[in-house]
Order: C-alpha cells, then structure tokens, then sequence
C-alpha cells in the first residue's frame, strides 16, 4: 500500500483525468433507475459486457418493477442465464421489484439506507446508483478502484470502507462526482492488475509504484 498523496497531486491527478474525459460515463447499460439498479445488482461477479449483453433484450420487455414482476422469476433467468450466480440474482431481482411496488410506489429511493434495504443491493450497488442516476458524489469502490486506490496512493486503504472514506477525504470537492468512475476506467484499462500499461498512463509521473512497467 503506498501512502497517501498530498492534496496538491491528488488535485494534479484528477485535473488530467478531467481533461482527458471530462464526463465519464459507466458501462452498464440502462433507461432509467430500476434498469441501473437491476443492471448494477446482476453486476457483482461478473462483467459489464456480460451483463449488457444479456440485459438489452430483457430490458426491452421489462424496464419497470410492475413488469419484472409479470415475467416472473423464470421468465428473468431465461434472460440472464449467462451471468454467474443467476438463480440467486434472479430470486432477489423479482423480491426488490416486489418491495419497490409495495413500499416505494414502484420507484427506486434516492437514501443509500432504502436501497441497501432491497434484497442483493450492498453499499457498492447503493452507491453507484446514488452516483449515475441520482449524481450525488458516492464512491462505489470495487476491485479496480481498490487496486488503484492503494497502488497510486491516490486513495489508499485496507478494505472498501477506507479506500472510499480516502475519496470523500482527500478528492476536491469539484472531482468527487466522477472520481469513482474515473479510477474505475483507469484501473479497468491502464492501471491493470497483472500488467499495467505504465507508459500509457497520463499520471505516471505522480504515481509512486515501484514497479512500473515502462
């Protein structure tokens, strides 16, 4: 784990991603909040591009709470039968849509608290919905940002809770909306975990990994 850098490199890091991609944007595929949240809930343990691929036709036919419900939960597991963990997600897909028809008048909540009530949606989930639909400045951290976080010294940490308190600490205010999605794509493309791509990585000069692949 590398220290935490100083205020004025953290500034300097996030002002170079600002100006490489000033709106990033997430991967997964939505029309609107109960399709994010559905989306990001099928997410965990698998990968973005799986979960699109499966969710476009299904979205198509479902894109609300009251139509999850009417195709049932076989109905959904013939849609996400690709992605790891599907009965499971599945079963907890169908129980969230039910919660968010009777306790929500079918619309997904904007507390971290009421969605991290849904069955299958963790602080992360709840976070990265606050984030992309609601854009309030919630730091979803996952594996890349995790790696990234402790590598860089950007926002280093021992487990999640810390990497993200180190964002909402030592981030600017003005870069804490996008900083979640910025450390993820950097760390999904650049700053990879078997082999970063060091010399193409726009803060390497801040950066005090030691083991860098130039």
């Amino acid at each position: 784990m590398a220290r935490q850098l100083d205020y004025l490199t953290i500034r300097e890091v996030f002002r170079r991603f600002h100006a490489a991609e000033p709106e990033p944007k997430g991967e997964l595929e939505h029309v609107n909040a109960f399709t994010l949240l559905v989306a990001v809930a099928l997410s965990a343990q698998a990968t973005d591009v799986g979960v699109n691929r499966a969710t476009r036709k299904l979205f198509a036919v479902a894109d609300s709470p009251e139509k999850m419900l009417a195709l049932g939960e076989e109905g959904l597991i013939e849609h996400i039968r690709t992605i790891g963990l599907y009965r499971n997600k599945a079963r907890n897909v169908i129980k969230l849509s039910q919660i968010l028809v009777d306790q929500f008048d079918g619309e997904v909540p904007s507390s971290r608290a009421a969605l991290q009530s849904l069955p299958g949606v963790g602080r992360k989930t709840a976070n990265v919905v606050l984030n992309m639909w609601w854009r309030l400045p919630a730091q979803a951290v996952d594996t890349h940002i995790f790696r990234v976080g402790n590598r860089t010294g950007i926002c280093p940490g021992k487990d999640v809770a810390a990497v993200e308190r180190a964002i909402e600490d030592n981030v600017p205010a003005e870069y804490q909306l996008h900083a979640h999605h910025w450390l993820i794509l950097h760390g999904r493309y650049v700053c990879k975990a078997r082999k970063p791509a060091c010399a193409a990585c726009l803060i390497r000069d801040l950066c005090p990994f030691e083991e860098k692949t130039l």
